[in-house]
């Protein structure tokens, strides 16, 4: 067992609860922006002291309305400002949130608020609403319910004002350290979504120490565009720590205006799942190959990850830096410019983003911080620092964090920001801890000076017919990052071989398809049986095979003509396979794969 505990940074303050975290922030800088709004296509600042206010009239609204303290709200909104301010005024008001992602099925808003004994809801959308009330009958505890894009959230504010401001105070200051801030349900990837019970100290401690540890990143001054979801804890923590720290936080929930927003709003930092990165390199590269600048752009990126790499070393040959500032000028330059201009700093969490992509970025000036954790753990245990890091890795343990790597492999978590259990579920609760530590599921190892790395899930483990162990991970990560490629799972448990089933990405495939001379209207069923997509899968899986033994190397594959989303329920809303879904839904494609006679949208490998 190797075990690395950093000591908090900050004195740990039992008796404050998240509330405070914006008291402070209004004594400190009141006038400072502390979020802007989009209008007109541009950005309106909100300061501290406007925010709080608006808080404030909501708790009031909430309390009007006949909110207790303890009480549970659900709430399903996408990413947008009136996210954290229901969240704030919820724990002003002295309730509890509840949120629900706004893809989740009737089934899943059922689950969430019957489970947590929520007794309102708040919704964004009549969409959202139609899904809410198909399940409202069955959910006798749900007496109100409130619309943002009706105005509600408005109406609630102007209903408050014969509440006084001291019942407010009373109701803010009720919790402590110890009680309960937030139920945030899991995904459901491995079984029934499992409510976290994450307390006020959870938030606080970590909000305070982290600020501290990533202060180069999180400052009044800085900036970032929230475009993932709020409702998943890792968007959630990073606006309650902005919060904290002063950061200017905007808004932009459809990624398909991400670019327009980057280039408006100018962050000095990003919070981004693999994913995004991912597709941001390979669109870079197609709308290149599309110009007549696929060569460019493809010895620009081989420049930039050589150029990061010397760097690290401290040493960067004459040849190589004439070689990057020519880059500089021809792309690196322009791809700073569509992020806006200024950031500095990405943090990436939720799976590796992989070594190449984390040098391409850093040689444009931009920081990937990937860190790691978990909705159990509110988000990071470890994170690179910005004077701190290695790419690769997931960085040290956050101040006030503890991380070991047990015999088999396994990273168990204790510390400031491990949840107190599953809600209402002692025995999931007590497999889930080996005394103060969490048991993660997930596999890691470490470095001489504490840095870790995630290597897969336990569960997760490939064991073949010839007795060997495969971290699907190692292979899925390489095989999706080929512009082509939606979505790979890596399967093969007891079979003689490991195979794969990939989808393609639609987004991504009629470019492609255009610049290798396809039909770029081809559907997504055709796209699989397509020669040169057939050859394209092949080239990315023949790249991963390259870096695992013979044993570990995919042999074939097939490809689905259909794409894995929220909606058909084999992602979880950050965009991770939910596995045991996957495979049993795809069982026949499977052993298909292990037929004598593959169908012809099967690969071979050129393997062995």
């Amino acid at each position: 067992m190797e075990q690395f505990v950093v000591p908090a940074v900050v004195p740990a303050d039992p008796d404050a609860n998240a509330t405070d975290l914006l008291i402070d922030r209004v004594r400190a800088t009141p006038d400072a922006p502390l979020f802007a709004l989009p209008r007109d296509g541009g950005w309106v600042d909100v300061s501290a002291r406007e925010f709080h206010r608006q808080v404030v009239a909501l708790a009031k609204g909430l309390v009007a309305a006949g909110i207790e303290p303890g009480d549970k709200i659900g709430f399903m909104c996408k990413t947008r400002y009136e996210w954290t301010l229901v969240d704030f005024a919820t724990w002003f008001a002295g309730a509890v949130l509840v949120p629900v992602y706004e893809t989740s099925a009737p089934s899943q808003i059922h689950w969430n608020l019957s489970d947590s004994e929520a007794i309102a809801m708040i919704v964004e959308t009549p969409e959202h609403f139609a899904r809410f009330d198909e399940v409202h009958g069955d959910l006798p505890l749900v007496r109100s319910v409130w619309q943002v894009d009706l105005g509600d959230l408005d109406k609630l504010a102007a209903s408050g004002t014969s509440i006084p401001d001291e019942e407010i105070e009373r109701r803010r200051s009720i919790a402590g350290g110890s009680d309960l801030a937030t139920l945030i349900y899991t995904s459901g990837s491995t079984g029934r979504p499992k409510g976290c019970v994450l307390t006020h100290s959870n938030f606080v401690e970590l909000s305070r120490n982290a600020a501290v540890a990533m202060k180069e990143v999180v400052h009044t001054g800085a900036s970032t565009l929230l475009f993932i979801t709020t409702a998943h804890v890792f968007a959630r923590f990073i606006s309650i720590l902005a919060v904290h720290g002063g950061v200017k936080t905007g808004h932009q929930p459809d990624t398909r205006q991400l670019l327009p927003s980057l280039g408006s709003f100018q962050p000095t930092f990003l919070l981004a799942v693999p994913r995004v990165f991912e597709k941001v390199y390979n669109s870079a590269e197609q709308k290149a190959e599309a110009g007549g600048r696929g060569k460019i752009f493809r010895a620009a990126a081989e420049v930039a990850v050589e150029h990061s790499k010397a760097a690290e070393t401290g040493s960067v040959p004459l040849a190589l830096r004439l070689k990057f500032a020519l880059f500089d000028r021809l792309v690196y330059g322009k791809l700073r410019a569509a992020m806006g201009g200024r950031v500095e700093y990405a943090v990436s969490g939720s799976a590796p983003l992989g070594s190449r992509l984390g040098h391409f970025f850093h040689s444009l000036g931009i920081v990937i911080l990937e860190g790691y954790g978990l909705t159990e753990t509110t988000a990071p245990a470890s994170v690179n620092l910005a004077n701190r890091s290695k790419i690769g890795s997931v960085g040290p343990a956050l101040p006030g964090v503890g991380i070991r790597v047990m015999d088999d492999g396994e990273v168990e978590v204790s510390g400031i920001n491990v949840f107190r259990g599953y809600w209402k579920n002692s025995e999931a609760t007590s497999a889930a801890f080996d005394g103060e530590w969490f048991k993660t599921g997930d596999l890691g190892s470490f470095d001489s000076e504490g840095f870790l790395t995630i290597t897969g899930r336990k569960k997760e483990i490939i064991v073949t017919a010839g007795g060997k162990n495969v971290a699907p991970a190692a292979l899925e990560d390489p095989i999706r990052s080929n512009p082509v490629v939606g979505q790979v799972v890596v399967v093969g448990d007891q079979k003689p071989f490991i195979s794969a089933l990939v989808t393609l990405d639609s987004e991504m495939l009629p470019t492609w398809l255009e610049n290798n001379g396809q039909d770029r209207d081809l559907s997504l069923a055709d796209a699989a049986r397509n020669p040169a997509v057939l050859a394209e899968i092949q080239r990315a899986i023949d790249a991963a095979n390259a870096k695992v033994s013979r044993a570990e190397s995919v042999r074939k594959f097939v490809i689905l003509p259909i794409e894995f989303t929220e909606a058909s329920g084999h992602l979880t809303p950050k965009l991770s396979i939910k596995r045991n879904i996957i495979l049993s839904d795809f069982a026949d494609e499977i052993e298909g794969i292990y037929a004598v006679n593959p169908p012809p949208t099967q690969g071979l490998t050129t393997v062995g």
